[in-house]
C-alpha cells in the first residue's frame, strides 16, 4: 500500500474509532448510526479500501442521517476536505465527480429537491 492510500485508509478509520470513542461499540450500533448496512459499516470500521475510498454516495447517506453524533459527521468532513483537495491521490476528473456526486446529495438533503 502507498504512502497516499495509507493516509487515506487512515482518515477512515479514524471514523470508526470516533464512533467507539463516544460509545458505539456493536456493529449494529454502528451501522445503525451511519444508515448504512452492517457490510458497508464493516468495510469502514476495517479501513480496507481500494484505492477510491468512501463514495459519495456513502458519504451522502451518512451526512443525511440527523442523529449522527457531531464527533463522526466531523471526521467524516474532514475526510471530504481532504479528498477534495486531492491528498489522496485521486485523478482530477475523480475528483471533480465525486465533488458533483456530493453536491447532488447535498441539494437532496437541503431541499428534497433533485437538481
Amino acid at each position: 500500500m502507498s504512502a497516499v492510500q495509507s493516509r487515506q485508509a487512515d482518515k477512515i478509520r479514524e471514523l470508526g474509532e470516533a464512533l467507539i470513542a463516544i460509545g458505539f461499540l456493536r456493529l449494529d450500533q454502528q451501522a445503525g448510526v451511519l444508515g448504512l448496512p452492517r457490510s458497508t459499516t464493516w468495510s469502514i470500521i476495517r479501513a480496507r479500501h481500494k484505492t477510491s475510498g468512501l463514495s459519495a454516495s456513502v458519504i451522502n447517506q451518512m451526512l443525511a442521517r440527523p442523529q449522527l453524533p457531531k464527533p463522526v459527521r466531523l471526521k467524516i468532513l474532514e475526510y471530504v476536505h481532504e479528498k477534495r483537495a486531492g491528498h489522496y491521490g485521486h485523478k482530477p476528473l475523480q475528483v471533480r465527480r465525486f465533488i458533483a456526486a456530493l453536491e447532488r446529495g447535498a441539494c437532496e438533503r437541503s431541499d428534497g429537491i433533485r437538481s
